[in-house]
């Protein structure tokens, strides 16, 4: 196969997703891999997330998300048109009990390189917050950081996390219902310095599907150790059952959100920076008898 870069929207998305091995006999897939295997190609694709030649450092933080992710990543790396590297990439932060020779010996076991890394967020964490604030943006802005540095030092193109299906409409709900605006989490992303790429390979797949993943594969999930981690009367578990509960009420909801989060229509908004290029390109989209 030729070096040369080769974006996935140069191959069919059926080419991408993995087939079985063509020597020996066929060996049918678990159905809850399959589903996610499909997902995770099928967004891989759309995206153009993995090209020819890439280096990926997958963020590991001993979660049920980075252990399904970076273990679809190696059926992918297994059969897919392309080839790519894989790292696996874990940080410590520095939190008490957070148990790292769990995550290390799964990570052994993979076969994929990997890395272990420690930094010390926690005492930074309670030097800075503010009296009655969650650590949770604090940490989010020092371990992007981190992240960023260790791409780098460790020559990796792209930078994969594990935020799924539900962690995309979580947010799109956070900065609707608290921030004043319309955003989640985009499936590909390039810093502002232009120097690294994150992928969200799992942006199709919803939690519960990774859930059963995680308990037919018996993944060794730790917690961070964040004392803030999962509380109860954080917005986002607060967004959580509320979603929860709609999907109980009406099966569906959250697959209708993740799709409108690719319909988007800028003419029905109010963000007048939008209305002249929507104007635009609704009249460039007219038929001539639509202008008549």
């Amino acid at each position: 196969m030729s070096s040369e870069f080769v974006p996935l929207s140069a191959l069919s998305r059926r080419e991408f997703l993995p087939a079985p091995p063509v020597d020996g006999p066929r060996q049918r897939q678990p159905r809850t891999e399959r589903a996610i295997v499909k997902k995770t190609g099928r967004a891989i694709a759309d995206f153009d997330m993995i090209a020819d030649g890439d280096r990926i450092m997958v963020c590991i933080s001993g979660g049920k998300d980075s252990y399904a992710l970076l273990e679809v990543l190696r059926i992918l790396q297994r059969r897919a048109p392309v080839r790519f590297e894989l790292l696996a990439v874990n940080v410590d932060q520095g939190w008490p009990g957070y148990d790292t020779a769990i995550i290390a010996e799964h990570l052994a076991s993979t076969g994929v390189p990997y890395r272990m890394i420690t930094r010390d967020f926690a005492s930074v964490v309670e030097a800075n917050l503010a009296p009655g604030a969650t650590p949770c943006s604090l940490c989010s802005r020092l371990r992007r950081g981190v992240l960023y540095n260790l791409a780098g030092e460790f020559a990796c193109t792209k930078i994969a996390l594990g935020h799924h299906a539900d962690d995309l409409i979580e947010t799109l709900m956070l900065n609707l219902m608290y921030s004043g605006k319309l955003a989640a989490m985009p499936a590909k992303l390039h810093s502002d310095d232009g120097r690294n790429t994150v992928i969200r390979p799992l942006a199709y797949v919803p939690e519960a599907l990774l859930s059963s993943y995680a308990q037919e594969r018996e993944f060794p999930v730790v917690r961070c150790g964040c004392p803030s981690c999962g509380l109860p009367e954080q917005k986002r578990q607060v967004v959580k059952r509320l979603l929860q509960s709609l999907e109980e009420a009406d099966p569906g909801v959250k697959h209708h959100m993740l799709a409108a989060l690719g319909n988007i229509k800028p003419s029905q908004l109010l963000d007048r920076a939008l209305q002249g290029q929507a104007d635009q390109h609704e009249r460039g989209a007219q038929t001539p008898g639509e202008l008549a």
